[in-house]
């Protein structure tokens, strides 16, 4: 089953006179338990793509299918369901909300779903638990490390269960032993409940970990190996 499929993405930025092909002609399949690292230099469409696949940026042309729906069709108010429903977001900036303890930042998602209480406060707690950081469910985000703060960011992605995570960058602002420990969290909650990640970055050391590893160059895939 395929949880993501592009078929021949375009999309265009202009920067002055100038035209940036950030998408020229893409086309990629990406199934159902997949781990993937997505690769290459600054400006070659690695951000661009996870945007349209996450719904937060439309392409030109093109189309995408994610979860067995076509996204680059929908309104504005279809997307949001989509994205709330199917894919977690993990960033390089973490995003989480300041006045809102660790356990609240998590149940946010589950809340704006209109999932219980109760059940919203269980599945936060296991999932925290899950991340490692039992026992700091009710610290805000200004009382956790940043590799603390990336887990409860990873713990709001996967909370719902999504088909798929994106992750831009997630290990951008962490020291290698933190690296190293989210990863290996990624890995297991990959293996474990048979979700899709999605991974732009720089870093070899996170490519390591990737079971395919998709290279990109000025908006068109250059490599797609798998391990």
């Amino acid at each position: 089953m395929s949880t993501v499929l592009c078929e021949n993405l375009c999309r265009t930025f202009h920067q002055g006179d100038a035209v940036i092909k950030a998408l020229d002609h893409l086309s990629v399949s990406i199934s159902q338990g997949e781990f993937i690292t997505l690769s290459g230099p600054s400006g070659s469409g690695k951000t661009t793509l996870l945007n349209a696949i996450g719904g937060l940026d439309r392409p030109d042309s093109g189309s995408i299918t994610v979860a067995d729906q076509r996204i680059d069709q929908m309104s504005k108010a279809q997307l949001s369901d989509m994205r709330l429903n199917n894919i977690g977001f993990v960033f390089q900036a973490y995003n989480l909300i300041p006045v809102l303890s660790a356990r609240e930042n998590v149940e946010f998602v589950m809340q704006v779903q209109g999932v219980p209480a109760a059940e919203r406060r269980q599945n936060a707690m296991e999932i925290l638990e899950e991340v490692g950081l039992s026992g700091m469910e009710d610290r805000r985000p200004g009382q956790l490390s940043g590799g603390q703060q990336q887990r409860v960011a990873v713990a709001r992605a996967i909370v719902s269960k999504p088909a798929l995570v994106l992750a831009d960058e997630p290990t951008a602002n962490l020291d290698s032993v933190t690296m190293s420990h989210l990863m290996e969290l990624f890995v297991e909650l990959n293996e474990k409940h048979r979700i899709t990640f999605l991974i732009a970055t720089h870093d070899q050391r996170v490519m390591a970990y990737a079971k395919r590893r998709i290279h990109m160059q000025d908006g068109k895939i250059v490599s797609d190996e798998r391990q």
